[in-house]
């Protein structure tokens, strides 16, 4: 990092006389450097940092999904808004945003305030909000009823709410704080779920026992749904106690997740 920053701010110097100042919190341009075995690649970083942080998320429990693992749950799940979807282990809510955002057309850098590219030469602050505009004009309103969580967490209610009120539609989202053993039943709906495990649920024998009592629910209480679980350890798959229609990998930094589809009849 440091070979780099004096290579390009040196590069400045011989060229102008002047060494630039570097600003390491909210620069104007921000470099990457990769580097595999001998090869180096620089990229110039245009967006002003992670795109994965969408904004929304002021508020969380402990491990919160990340925004682009949830989103990919979403692709994968092919959900268009054909029929109810449903997250009855929602946490801070991160899986219903990304459903949200899918079906709104909310870009995911809707909440960002500044972006890399507004420092660069060439930059046409007309061309920018023409853009915007195009964008925010495409987002469609969420139907009542439409998406929907639950967590027997107050906690975690109170963080989905305060984290989707940020985005368009997210007060149509439905929270209820509830245990998925106290529902009903589901029906006619896609389910998507990302199960605690973990310190939230304690010993390996209690979070064994949990996913089984899980996939107890959706044989028996969620009739014509399909189900989409996600576990960020594969080997509890197999205790679902279900069929999967497919297995999935998601790799997410060190975490080497499946995700399994169930058709519910």
């Amino acid at each position: 990092s440091l070979c780099v920053k004096d290579a390009i701010v040196d590069s400045f110097r011989d060229a102008t006389g002047d060494r630039p100042n570097v600003e390491t919190v909210e620069p104007d341009v921000q470099f990457n450097l990769h580097i595999l075995e001998n090869r180096a690649t620089i990229y110039v970083d245009v967006s002003g940092g992670s795109l994965h942080r969408r904004g929304y998320r002021v508020s969380q429990v402990e491990a919160p999904m990340q925004e682009i693992l949830a989103a990919a749950v979403i692709a994968q799940s092919g959900w268009t808004g054909e029929r109810p979807l449903i997250d009855p282990m929602c946490g801070s809510g991160t899986l219903l945003a990304e459903a949200l955002m899918k079906y709104c057309r909310i870009p995911s850098g809707y909440l960002r305030e500044r972006w890399g590219f507004e420092t660069l030469p060439g930059y046409d602050e007309w061309v920018w909000q023409a853009v915007r505009r195009e964008v925010k004009d495409a987002i469609r309103p969420l139907p009542e009823g439409l998406i929907s969580g639950s967590d027997y967490d107050s906690r975690a209610i109170a963080a989905a709410r305060a984290n989707l009120k940020l985005l368009p539609s997210g007060d149509k989202v439905a929270l209820k704080q509830i245990r998925f053993q106290d529902i009903k039943g589901i029906e006619n709906s896609t389910i998507v779920v990302n199960p605690p495990y973990g310190m939230r649920i304690g010993r390996r024998e209690q979070i064994n026992e949990f996913i089984r009592e899980f996939g107890d629910f959706l044989k028996q209480r969620c009739k014509g749904c399909e189900a989409y679980v996600y576990l960020g350890k594969r080997e509890l798959l197999k205790e679902v106690g279900l069929r999967t229609s497919f297995k999935r990998a998601l790799k997410n930094g060190q975490l080497d997740g499946r995700l399994a589809k169930y058709e519910l009849f």
